[in-house]
């Protein structure tokens, strides 16, 4: 399946956005479809990609956070899942596997998270941001006592919420305008990396 916008042109691309993809691309080796079909509107990407490291990297705007990169990884992969964001899965199904070392973690998380080899800790956030995902209406105050009985603090479960629902939007996004995975994430975390 092809994207139904066509990806612009990087030498087109101003400046900034050009230059922030190519980082990304020398980082990863690749550039992530995400960079490319977003970029089509600027003023979006910028305002997208600032939210995303804001919420996925707070210590890039000076914020401490108590979730790992992994346990933000399992959120948007866990609910990407319950979205049917094929693209968010299998990006955010590699990273996942990468920060906790496991790779079966991502198929495990996006199938069923209650059955998956993660903590307790864990299952309960996974438990919440569920629940924002399919009912956001019937969160309560119980909610965050379970969660402050793991050990999560206000800000930790405004994360939760907030990586949940902005990965929302980014699902739908991504699901609508047909964005496809690059073929590399599907091994990233499975089989090591070639130098």
């Amino acid at each position: 399946m092809s994207p139904r916008y066509p990806f612009p042109d990087l030498g087109a691309l101003p400046e900034d956005i050009k230059t922030q993809i190519l980082q990304v691309q020398e980082k990863a080796g690749f550039i992530p479809n995400v960079f490319l079909a977003f970029a089509r509107r600027p003023a979006e990407w910028r305002a997208f990609f600032a939210y995303h490291d804001a919420l996925m990297a707070p210590e890039t705007v000076g914020r401490a956070s108590n979730l790992s990169k992994g346990d933000r990884e399992m959120i948007v992969t866990a609910t990407s899942a319950a979205n049917q964001c094929l693209y968010c899965v299998v990006a955010h199904g590699a990273l996942l596997r990468i920060y906790e070392k496991k790779p079966f973690v991502a198929d495990q998380v996006a199938v069923n998270h209650r059955k998956a080899d993660i903590t307790p800790r864990q299952r309960a956030m996974l438990d919440f941001a569920m629940k924002v995902c399919q009912r956001s209406h019937e969160v309560e105050d119980a909610d965050f006592a379970t969660l402050h009985a793991h050990g999560f603090d206000d800000e930790d479960i405004w994360d939760i919420a907030a990586i949940t629902a902005f990965f929302g939007l980014s699902n739908r996004m991504a699901s609508f305008a047909g964005m496809q995975p690059n073929p590399e994430f599907f091994l990233m975390g499975r089989v090591p990396r070639q130098k």
